[in-house]
């Protein structure tokens, strides 16, 4: 079961309070693609510039992604530069340079036309919903957005929300989506745009899926998992979404039960993630660490 993911490859300089780092691999397709290739096969659609060279396609191909879909422009790869020191829920930008990604019009490889499942990475929206009509046969779609594209682009967005079985935003986007601020009523305000599945990540404080079942409201929550340093929460929403979907299409059947499981694999991913800064920690990840800690989280949950 294959997933595409289209989304933004690019350098990250990140400052924390547990040191710095520059020009460390990052971008939403990035973080994303690297969680969900522990559970199905990945493929991905980016494009990166001329500094983006065997080394940091080693760490796609190691863990088994399909990097055909990366293009290689002439330029520079997409570049953020952003620190955490007053929050460590909250990035304060200092610089984007969007480089070669300003231009970027999505190609899909035909080898990628048998995909089962579509992730919409956080771009613009008249990107993905222009690459959502390309793929019309998959059978799910999933997508996340942020408040730029809510606040500037929202006729846009919309259109795209039409097409998208499952959106993946945090607490502050959604009550801006949706114009609410209590969270029940902003994720049946959102249901109604198109997507029947919601989840809302809380950051530290875990995720709540808002899911329909037959017509039926159904809600679940996960923790977050309690770490004794954070390192760098850049990637985690990303990484909880490749976990999260990841684990989705692995299954023969998308069933609730598979939805909750799937948000504990989210949670597990995105704990991993911001115990290093940028792909440190998920790019060495196994099988048997991941096993660990959904593990944890099951005792975290249960009285038995």
């Amino acid at each position: 079961m294959a997933i595409t993911v289209v989304g933004s490859v690019a350098y990250d300089s990140i400052e924390t309070p547990a040191g710095k780092r520059e020009r460390c691999l990052g971008g939403a397709a990035t973080h994303f693609s690297l969680a969900a290739s522990f559970f199905t096969d990945v493929r991905v659609i980016a494009v990166v510039g001329e500094d983006f060279g065997p080394r940091q396609e080693a760490i796609f191909t190691k863990c088994g992604i399909d990097t055909r879909g990366i293009e290689r422009a002439k330029g520079k790869s997409f570049f953020w530069s952003g620190s955490y020191l007053d929050n460590l829920n909250e990035a304060k930008t200092n610089q984007t340079d969007l480089n070669v990604f300003a231009g970027f019009d999505p190609k899909i490889p035909s080898e990628y036309a048998d995909s089962e499942f579509l992730f919409l990475a956080n771009i613009d929206p008249v990107l993905q919903r222009r690459v959502r009509e390309s793929m019309p046969n998959v059978n799910l779609v999933a997508g996340d957005t942020m408040n730029y594209w809510i606040n500037d682009h929202k006729p846009a967005l919309l259109e795209v929300l039409k097409g998208l079985d499952i959106l993946l935003i945090n607490d502050t986007e959604a009550r801006t989506l949706a114009g609410e601020n209590n969270l029940v009523l902003a994720a049946r305000a959102i249901q109604a745009m198109g997507p029947k599945t919601l989840v809302i990540k809380h950051g530290e404080y875990g995720a709540s899926l808002f899911h329909k079942v037959d017509g039926k409201e159904s809600f679940f929550k996960v923790p977050g998992l309690p770490l004794h340093e954070v390192v760098d929460p850049t990637g985690a929403g990303d990484s909880f979404a490749g976990g999260f979907f990841g684990f989705l299409a692995a299954q023969k059947e998308q069933t609730p039960a598979a939805y909750r499981e799937a948000m504990f694999y989210g949670s597990v991913m995105g704990s991993f993630a911001v115990e290093r800064f940028g792909t440190e920690r998920i790019a060495n990840l196994n099988h048997d660490a991941i096993d660990a800690r959904f593990n944890r989280f099951i005792e975290l949950t249960h009285l038995d």
